[in-house]
Protein backbone atom coordinates (compact mmCIF):
# COMPACT_ATOMS: atom_id res chain seq x y z
CA UNK A 1 0.00 0.00 0.00
CA UNK A 2 1.85 3.28 -0.91
CA UNK A 3 2.72 6.08 1.63
CA UNK A 4 -0.50 8.85 2.32
CA UNK A 5 1.04 12.24 1.49
CA UNK A 6 1.09 14.01 4.68
CA UNK A 7 -0.43 17.78 3.34
CA UNK A 8 -0.56 21.20 5.57
CA UNK A 9 -2.78 23.19 4.29
CA UNK A 10 -2.10 26.91 4.90
CA UNK A 11 -4.92 29.97 3.87
CA UNK A 12 -7.02 32.45 5.51
CA UNK A 13 -10.40 32.17 4.48
CA UNK A 14 -11.95 29.79 6.48
CA UNK A 15 -14.41 28.06 4.08
CA UNK A 16 -12.00 27.34 1.40
CA UNK A 17 -9.58 25.30 3.96
CA UNK A 18 -12.26 23.43 5.83
CA UNK A 19 -14.15 22.71 2.77
CA UNK A 20 -10.44 22.01 1.30
CA UNK A 21 -9.13 19.42 3.83
CA UNK A 22 -12.38 17.48 3.60
CA UNK A 23 -11.94 17.17 0.09
CA UNK A 24 -8.26 16.25 0.20
CA UNK A 25 -8.67 13.48 3.79
CA UNK A 26 -11.37 11.56 1.72
CA UNK A 27 -8.39 10.89 -1.01
CA UNK A 28 -7.30 7.29 0.17
CA UNK A 29 -3.56 8.77 0.20
CA UNK A 30 -3.73 11.98 1.62
CA UNK A 31 -3.78 12.89 4.84
CA UNK A 32 -4.27 16.40 6.24
CA UNK A 33 -1.58 17.20 9.40
CA UNK A 34 -2.43 20.51 9.86
CA UNK A 35 -4.31 24.12 8.83
CA UNK A 36 -3.44 27.23 9.37
CA UNK A 37 -4.18 31.07 8.56
CA UNK A 38 -1.03 32.70 9.47
CA UNK A 39 2.56 32.64 8.43
CA UNK A 40 3.40 32.26 11.85
CA UNK A 41 1.55 29.37 12.97
CA UNK A 42 2.19 27.74 9.40
CA UNK A 43 5.78 27.86 10.45
CA UNK A 44 5.09 26.04 13.83
CA UNK A 45 3.10 23.06 12.16
CA UNK A 46 5.48 22.80 9.27
CA UNK A 47 8.22 22.02 11.60
CA UNK A 48 5.49 20.15 14.11
CA UNK A 49 4.00 17.93 11.31
CA UNK A 50 6.63 17.28 8.63
CA UNK A 51 4.19 17.44 5.59
CA UNK A 52 5.22 16.31 2.33
CA UNK A 53 3.38 18.95 0.41
CA UNK A 54 2.28 22.65 1.55
CA UNK A 55 -0.72 24.01 -0.15
CA UNK A 56 0.12 27.72 0.32
CA UNK A 57 -2.07 30.40 -0.56
CA UNK A 58 -0.05 33.52 -1.69
CA UNK A 59 -2.15 36.35 -0.61
CA UNK A 60 -3.01 35.56 3.22
CA UNK A 61 -4.26 38.77 4.83
CA UNK A 62 -1.45 41.51 5.76
CA UNK A 63 1.04 38.58 5.11
CA UNK A 64 2.10 37.35 1.81
CA UNK A 65 2.62 33.13 1.16
CA UNK A 66 5.91 33.92 -0.34
CA UNK A 67 7.19 35.48 3.59
CA UNK A 68 6.68 31.61 4.68
CA UNK A 69 7.89 30.06 1.60
CA UNK A 70 11.50 32.10 1.97
CA UNK A 71 11.31 31.03 5.73
CA UNK A 72 10.44 27.47 5.19
CA UNK A 73 13.62 27.10 2.39
CA UNK A 74 15.77 29.00 4.85
CA UNK A 75 14.95 26.71 7.35
CA UNK A 76 15.69 23.53 5.36
CA UNK A 77 12.26 21.95 4.79
CA UNK A 78 12.59 20.15 1.38
CA UNK A 79 9.50 19.13 1.09
CA UNK A 80 7.06 20.43 -1.86
CA UNK A 81 5.07 24.06 -1.58
CA UNK A 82 2.42 24.58 -4.14
CA UNK A 83 1.52 27.90 -4.19
CA UNK A 84 -2.49 28.15 -4.31
CA UNK A 85 -3.77 31.29 -5.38
CA UNK A 86 -6.56 33.29 -7.40
CA UNK A 87 -4.69 35.54 -9.08
CA UNK A 88 -0.91 36.56 -8.68
CA UNK A 89 0.85 39.15 -11.13
CA UNK A 90 4.04 38.24 -13.50
CA UNK A 91 6.77 39.54 -11.27
CA UNK A 92 4.99 37.54 -7.94
CA UNK A 93 5.07 34.13 -10.35
CA UNK A 94 8.96 34.10 -11.15
CA UNK A 95 9.82 35.13 -7.78
CA UNK A 96 7.69 32.32 -6.10
CA UNK A 97 9.44 29.85 -8.57
CA UNK A 98 12.77 31.00 -8.05
CA UNK A 99 11.71 31.12 -3.92
CA UNK A 100 11.58 27.40 -4.79
CA UNK A 101 8.05 26.84 -4.81
CA UNK A 102 7.18 23.47 -6.55
CA UNK A 103 4.28 24.82 -8.97
CA UNK A 104 1.61 27.44 -8.67
CA UNK A 105 -1.85 26.25 -8.67
CA UNK A 106 -5.06 28.50 -9.68
CA UNK A 107 -7.88 28.49 -7.08
CA UNK A 108 -10.54 28.39 -9.90
CA UNK A 109 -8.98 25.04 -11.31
CA UNK A 110 -11.41 21.84 -11.12
CA UNK A 111 -10.53 19.99 -7.45
CA UNK A 112 -9.55 17.04 -9.53
CA UNK A 113 -7.02 19.11 -11.00
CA UNK A 114 -5.48 19.66 -7.50
CA UNK A 115 -5.58 16.22 -6.63
CA UNK A 116 -3.34 15.96 -9.61
CA UNK A 117 -1.40 18.63 -8.46
CA UNK A 118 -0.34 17.18 -5.39
CA UNK A 119 0.70 14.15 -6.44
CA UNK A 120 3.11 15.65 -9.00
CA UNK A 121 4.63 17.92 -6.61
CA UNK A 122 4.73 15.16 -4.17
CA UNK A 123 6.43 12.86 -6.49
CA UNK A 124 9.32 15.73 -7.44
CA UNK A 125 7.73 17.57 -10.35
CA UNK A 126 6.73 20.75 -11.31
CA UNK A 127 3.58 22.06 -11.87
CA UNK A 128 2.16 24.88 -13.58
CA UNK A 129 -1.07 25.68 -15.74
CA UNK A 130 -0.26 27.30 -19.06
CA UNK A 131 -1.56 30.83 -17.48
CA UNK A 132 1.05 30.73 -14.96
CA UNK A 133 3.92 29.75 -17.38
CA UNK A 134 3.18 32.47 -19.73
CA UNK A 135 3.41 34.99 -16.99
CA UNK A 136 6.35 33.45 -15.77
CA UNK A 137 8.36 33.36 -19.42
CA UNK A 138 6.97 37.36 -19.91
CA UNK A 139 8.15 38.29 -16.69
CA UNK A 140 11.61 36.11 -17.48
CA UNK A 141 12.28 37.87 -20.77
CA UNK A 142 11.21 41.71 -19.40
CA UNK A 143 13.52 41.04 -16.75
CA UNK A 144 16.20 40.24 -19.19
CA UNK A 145 15.84 42.87 -21.69
CA UNK A 146 15.73 45.52 -18.10
CA UNK A 147 18.63 44.25 -17.13
CA UNK A 148 20.70 42.29 -19.55
CA UNK A 149 21.48 39.20 -17.19
CA UNK A 150 21.35 35.90 -18.83
CA UNK A 151 24.13 32.98 -18.84
CA UNK A 152 23.98 31.80 -22.74
CA UNK A 153 22.77 27.78 -22.26
CA UNK A 154 23.56 25.03 -25.49
CA UNK A 155 21.19 25.42 -27.82
CA UNK A 156 18.96 22.94 -27.89
CA UNK A 157 17.94 20.31 -30.55
CA UNK A 158 14.41 20.27 -32.21
CA UNK A 159 13.55 17.10 -30.00
CA UNK A 160 14.46 18.63 -26.64
CA UNK A 161 12.76 21.89 -27.59
CA UNK A 162 9.34 19.63 -27.73
CA UNK A 163 10.18 17.79 -24.43
CA UNK A 164 11.24 20.79 -22.78
CA UNK A 165 7.54 22.48 -23.80
CA UNK A 166 5.83 19.25 -22.29
CA UNK A 167 7.70 19.80 -18.92
CA UNK A 168 6.51 23.86 -19.17
CA UNK A 169 3.26 22.00 -19.51
CA UNK A 170 3.39 20.25 -16.73
CA UNK A 171 3.11 17.20 -18.53
CA UNK A 172 4.36 13.35 -17.61
CA UNK A 173 6.98 11.80 -19.24
CA UNK A 174 4.39 9.35 -20.39
CA UNK A 175 1.82 12.24 -21.93
CA UNK A 176 4.94 13.50 -23.37
CA UNK A 177 5.25 10.57 -24.74
CA UNK A 178 1.95 9.83 -26.48
CA UNK A 179 1.87 13.20 -27.66
CA UNK A 180 5.00 13.34 -29.45
CA UNK A 181 4.27 9.72 -30.67
CA UNK A 182 7.90 7.95 -29.28
CA UNK A 183 8.95 6.39 -26.78
CA UNK A 184 8.94 7.22 -23.13
CA UNK A 185 12.37 6.06 -23.20
CA UNK A 186 13.02 8.50 -26.35
CA UNK A 187 11.53 11.00 -23.89
CA UNK A 188 13.99 10.27 -20.93
CA UNK A 189 16.93 10.48 -22.89
CA UNK A 190 15.96 13.96 -24.31
CA UNK A 191 15.12 15.16 -20.56
CA UNK A 192 18.21 13.77 -19.48
CA UNK A 193 20.21 15.60 -22.40
CA UNK A 194 18.54 19.14 -20.84
CA UNK A 195 19.71 18.28 -17.37
CA UNK A 196 23.34 17.95 -19.12
CA UNK A 197 23.21 21.14 -20.83
CA UNK A 198 21.68 23.23 -18.04
CA UNK A 199 23.54 21.28 -15.03
CA UNK A 200 20.40 20.30 -12.96
CA UNK A 201 19.14 17.19 -11.90
CA UNK A 202 15.50 17.75 -11.24
CA UNK A 203 12.43 18.97 -13.20
CA UNK A 204 12.18 21.72 -10.93
CA UNK A 205 15.16 22.99 -11.08
CA UNK A 206 15.16 22.67 -15.29
CA UNK A 207 11.74 24.88 -15.18
CA UNK A 208 13.43 27.45 -13.41
CA UNK A 209 16.24 27.47 -14.77
CA UNK A 210 14.64 28.11 -18.12
CA UNK A 211 12.73 30.63 -16.99
CA UNK A 212 15.78 32.52 -15.11
CA UNK A 213 18.37 32.06 -18.55
CA UNK A 214 17.33 33.47 -22.12
CA UNK A 215 13.86 31.07 -21.40
CA UNK A 216 12.66 33.08 -24.75
CA UNK A 217 15.79 31.65 -26.92
CA UNK A 218 15.26 28.36 -25.88
CA UNK A 219 11.49 28.30 -26.81
CA UNK A 220 12.11 29.37 -30.72
CA UNK A 221 10.57 26.89 -32.99
CA UNK A 222 14.58 26.59 -35.17
CA UNK A 223 13.85 23.87 -37.55
CA UNK A 224 17.31 23.58 -38.23
CA UNK A 225 18.19 22.79 -34.38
Amino acid sequence: MRRSIKILLIDDHTLFRESLGRLLQAEPDMEIVGASATVVEGLRLLQQGNPDVVLLDYDLGQDRGLSLLTKARASGFSGAVLMVTAGIDDAATLRVLREGASGIFLKHSSPSRLIDAIHQVAAGETWLDQRAMQAALASAKDTKERTGKGHVLPSPTAREREVLQGVLDGLSNKEIASKLDVSESSVKAALQQLFDKTGVRTRSQLVRIVLEQHSQDWMRNDSGK
